[in-house]
């Protein structure tokens, strides 16, 4: 049975989803802040960064917020985790929908270091929580839009919302593994984008694949050891919410958190190379958030404290480089 679908947010990703929503026969209706983009959307019907994928008539797009959440089976989030709360700030004002709200944005909230489905839960009220899941896992969104074989995960606060979220978004291309551990799963998402970074920094440089696989293994390390205090399943994290979303993020040139590494290496600032980018890189804005969890709980997490160095203190490649290489070498502890 089709469903009315309302879907937050108009970026690559946000718009890949709503076409594969829209395939299944669901009639989404997709909201956006920017009028100029929506007004694109509408008359062109393709996303201007991804030509030559044409919406079909059941995929519509509005300015409206109370539009897009009224009457709905099922809200999906496709903002971004820096403009999370004031997006359910408005909803909160505007109308909240009782439907489940699923969120694909990947980040955690800085200052708060809350996760996004906390983020949601604190605005809309603690009785909403239940309504709320999630996807992620390794999802380039052109491959997705070009259904090209991918596998995701899901979750949720109760069983109900996470079968719903994996009968909706399956398809034969797209497999939906059901997860009940909702902070693995939005940790990981999360926290694989400073790491692709530091990888696409390390390949910029030219240091070649060891470097890169050397990243990796330490990298889901320091993923492991902050989710020790998010309360997360460790085994999550060998899954597609971490181990396979790190894996595509950080070898994938169609990757932004890559890419952004790459083109700081090339000599780029970082808002120089956020802006060539032209889309929003998480790992940037997670990256100060994972620094400060980090920090509260004296973890020691040396590729986010580089990455951090980077963007946010002036490091240049080279003395990013030279903080790593300086400390000394442990016991490996896995």
């Amino acid at each position: 049975m089709s469903k009315n679908i309302g879907y937050l947010g108009t970026g690559v990703w946000g718009y890949s989803l709503a076409m594969l929503l829209a395939s299944k026969g669901n009639h989404v209706l997709v909201w956006g802040i920017d009028e100029e983009i929506v007004h694109f959307l509408k008359g062109k019907r393709e996303h201007p960064k991804l030509p030559g994928f044409t919406a079909p008539d059941n995929l519509q797009f509005t300015t409206n917020l109370e539009e897009v959440l009224q009457g709905k089976d099922l809200i999906v989030e496709g903002v971004t985790s820096s403009g999370l709360r004031e997006v359910f700030n408005h909803i909160k004002e505007t109308y909240v929908p009782e439907c489940p709200i699923v969120l694909t944005s990947k980040g955690i909230e800085q200052d708060t270091g809350l996760l996004l489905s906390d983020v949601v839960a604190e605005v809309l009220g603690e009785e909403h929580r239940k309504q709320i899941g999630c996807l992620s896992g390794p999802s380039i969104a052109q491959e997705v839009l070009k259904g090209l074989p991918s596998s995701v995960v899901c979750s949720g606060y109760t069983p109900e919302v996470i079968a719903l979220i994996h009968e909706t978004f399956s398809t034969p291309t797209f497999r939906v593994y059901p997860n009940p551990d909702i902070n693995g799963v939005e940790l990981g998402g999360a926290l694989k984008n400073i790491i692709a970074i530091a990888c696409g920094v390390s390949d910029g440089m030219g240091f070649g694949d060891n470097a890169k696989a050397a990243l990796m293994t330490r990298g889901l390390h320091e993923i492991r050891k902050l989710a020790a205090v998010k309360g997360c399943k460790p085994e999550t994290l060998n899954g597609l919410a971490g181990m396979g979303d790190l894996c595509v993020t950080c070898l994938s040139n169609l990757s932004r958190n890559y890419r952004f590494g790459r083109l700081i290496a090339e000599g780029k600032k970082p808002d120089q190379a956020k802006k060539e980018i032209g889309m929003v890189v998480e790992g940037a804005y997670t990256c100060r958030s994972a620094m400060q969890i980090a920090e509260k709980h004296e973890i020691e997490v040396p590729i986010t404290e580089a990455v951090h160095k980077l963007i946010y203190e002036g490091y240049s490649p080279e003395e990013g480089l030279n903080f790593l290489l300086q400390r000394a070498t442990k016991e490996e502890y896995l």
